[in-house]
């Protein structure tokens, strides 16, 4: 894991009662997610540098419509944004996953 996910995963992780449960690192078809939160079919990627130019945005939009196929709603954040306010960016994925659960 990048040190944006790390610092992510120190947010998500854990169990209660009124908390979605994330995995990390979850294999998916052929890919890995970053997240993913299996009641809200909620995948949370973290995108750093590599995925900037043209190709890799390109990739990444494959592989989000692909994953909409299955019903799995992929949240991009830049790990900037990790960065910039680990706080704000932990509460906004927990919201839409309890918004994707519908509580």
């Amino acid at each position: 894991m990048t040190e944006p996910e790390i610092m992510l995963w120190s947010r998500l992780k854990g169990r209660g009662t009124d908390r979605p449960v994330f995995r990390r690192q979850v294999a998916f078809g052929s890919f890995i997610l970053d997240f993913y939160c299996p009641s809200a079919t909620l995948a949370v990627e973290i995108d750093g540098a590599t995925h900037w130019d043209e190709a890799a945005q390109a990739k990444d939009a494959a592989r989000d419509a692909w994953l909409k196929r299955r019903g799995v709603e992929v949240l991009r954040v830049a790990a900037s944004e990790v960065y910039r306010d680990l706080g704000r960016v932990a509460d906004a994925v927990l919201l839409a996953a309890r918004a994707r659960i519908g509580g």
